[in-house]
């Protein structure tokens, strides 16, 4: 109700007083009270006329740090607004809505405004935390002002929503066994290796539009003929990650928006791990779907910013409908050699029947399934170091568990 009753406390008050003073006036015949009601009634007209005259001056611009926030994660917000008023104002109050995907104290006390004829600027600051994945709008930002006596209070709605996205968490997973690419790789790929010694260079005839400065002198004088330098080829260990995205293995909300299913978001959480690791390992890290649709563009081994930012691309991921081959990894995934780790949900009989032949390939399997409860003896026997991680639960520890395996494989 104090949303929208435009009074103060103080101009409550006023206002009956002035209703009051009429009453009496009227009933007693005293003409002062109504000559005293009616300069409270003027006083409230006078107050209500000068907010009107407040008015929002340009756009509100928010800076949000980091500009994507994980789930867990804080991000300080700095406001910016401009207000204009014909008249000073009292101190008031500044709000900015938070959406359901981000949670803080977003309000606070507002200076006074002083009447120049230029825009005032109020500038704020506030921490938020993101507690659910998604894409949310964040604002409107709200400024409450009071006329100069206080009687009166106006909210005015200032500039439009910022978009900000949060991202799945991304959690510091151990080290695979041994050194990046000791488990081998499916792809290959090449990196330009400039200025890392001749060991590393080969030559080839000149060509037009070659640079001059990349003439190979001691080719060129041996084979008689221009000659320019040209880096080898160099392998990059590849690896995969596959995250299971059927429906039939989640709760029916995780198709419906970001967030809604715990045990999906765990998941997706344990998907952006793994590729933060592998990519920090040195491979090169294709995500893919369990019908074998990409889920985002290869990241290069190395490039840490780069697998931050596919996690970013995760963050309005939803559950889809089965594929008719309702395989958990796509039928192509049974020839790679390098490591393979597969995110899923419940599964079914068949669907552990379908795994067996990854695992024999794959020089790393790592199996995570997110399930209330999970019976894994018999993918272990087939080769895959599976963990069992409940929804909600810690995928560090169960990263562990599986890697533990990968390091009696290993040893063997």
């Amino acid at each position: 109700m104090r949303r929208f009753w435009p009074f103060t406390l103080r101009g409550t008050g006023a206002l009956l007083l002035a209703a009051a003073a009429f009453v009496i006036a009227q009933r007693a015949g005293i003409p002062e009270l109504l000559y005293f009601g009616t300069l409270l009634v003027a006083l409230l007209a006078a107050s209500t006329v000068s907010l009107l005259l407040t008015r929002g001056a340009g756009a509100v611009t928010r800076v949000v740090s980091p500009e994507v926030p994980e789930v867990g994660g804080i991000a300080t917000v700095s406001v910016r607004a401009g207000i204009q008023s014909a008249l000073p104002t009292a101190p008031g109050r500044w709000r900015d809505s938070l959406p359901a995907g981000l949670t803080g104290t977003a309000e606070g006390a507002s200076p006074i405004i002083v009447a120049n004829g230029a825009s005032s600027t109020i500038e704020v600051r506030y921490d938020v935390e993101g507690v659910a994945r998604g894409v949310h709008a964040l604002g409107p930002f709200e400024v409450t002002t009071t006329d100069p006596f206080g009687l009166i209070r106006r909210r005015i709605a200032l500039g439009r929503t910022t978009t900000v996205t949060v991202a799945p968490t991304i959690r510091d997973l151990a080290a695979l066994p041994g050194a990046a690419g000791e488990a081998g790789g499916s792809r290959q790929t090449t990196t330009l290796q400039i200025g890392q010694g001749a060991d590393n260079l080969v030559a080839r005839p000149y060509a037009p539009g070659d640079s001059m400065r990349r003439i190979h002198w001691r080719a060129t004088a041996h084979r008689d003929t221009l000659m320019v330098r040209q880096e080898e080829q160099e392998s990059s260990p590849a690896a995969t990650v596959v995250l299971d995205r059927a429906v039939s293995r989640w709760s029916p909300l995780a198709a419906h928006a970001p967030g809604s299913d715990r045990a999906f978001e765990t998941a997706v959480s344990a998907c952006v791990s793994a590729v933060a690791r592998l990519v920090h390992e040195g491979y090169t890290v294709d995500v893919i779907d369990s019908d074998g649709a990409l889920l985002a563009d290869p990241v290069e081994g190395g490039d840490d910013a780069d697998a931050r930012a596919t996690a970013a691309a995760f963050a309005s991921l939803r559950a889809r409908p089965d594929d008719p081959s309702h395989r958990v990894v796509p039928a192509a995934a049974a020839g790679l050699t390098g490591p393979v780790v597969v995110v899923t949900g419940a599964l079914h009989p068949e669907d552990r029947a379908s795994l067996g032949a990854v695992a024999q390939r794959s020089a790393l399997p790592v199996l995570l399934v997110v399930a209330d409860d999970a019976d894994l003896d018999r993918l272990r026997a087939g080769g895959w170091r599976a963990a069992h991680v409940r929804p909600g639960g810690d995928v560090a520890a169960a990263w562990d568990g599986a890697i533990e395996q990968g390091y009696a494989r290993v040893g063997r």
